[in-house]
């Protein structure tokens, strides 16, 4: 069976994310979108990173973000999410994700995000087992883009269409 190579969900901004104008704060948008990458790697892909760390002592730590804040969100807005790996070595992740309104006719922001394998016992990166490296393989989606900025000014021309 062929995996998706972008996974997506959606949900509601809430208001103890926001700030006094009713826009998510700035702070919240990581939050988001590592809670809609915890849920899709569980549901599509059977990864779940609390379980592995709790069964194999190895999991991902968080080591880079690059993020682009492009229209807000807001209060009680239903938001979609999507994720998709675009890049990995033995030991580490790069991940793109982007929150678009609820028909995606608006991106509200994206992110490059780095994880870095690593063994909670010894307290040091560790090598990705050979059914995570072949799970990669299959799924691995890259973009067409040498930075993050470029990267963004890929995505800008889509953003006026509906604006």
């Amino acid at each position: 069976m062929q995996l998706p190579n972008v996974l997506e969900s959606k949900t509601k901004i809430r208001f103890q994310d926001c700030d006094p104008f009713n826009h998510l704060n700035n702070g919240s948008y990581i939050n988001y979108f590592m809670n809609h990458r915890e849920d899709v790697l569980i549901k599509h892909y059977d990864v779940d990173i609390y379980k592995m760390a709790k069964q194999r002592g190895k999991s991902w730590v968080s080591s880079s973000n690059q993020i682009a804040y492009l229209k807000p969100a807001f209060l009680m807005e239903n938001v979609v999410f999507e994720s998709q790996l675009i890049r990995f070595t033995n030991s580490e992740l790069h991940v793109e994700m982007r929150m678009y309104n609820e028909d995606k006719s608006h991106l509200k922001a994206i992110i490059w995000c780095g994880f870095v394998y690593f063994n909670l016992l010894t307290q040091k990166r560790d090598i990705h087992t050979e059914d995570l490296m072949q799970l990669f393989e299959n799924v691995n989606n890259p973009v067409n883009a040498i930075s993050f900025e470029k990267r963004v000014s890929q995505l800008k021309p889509n953003l006026v269409k509906n604006s």
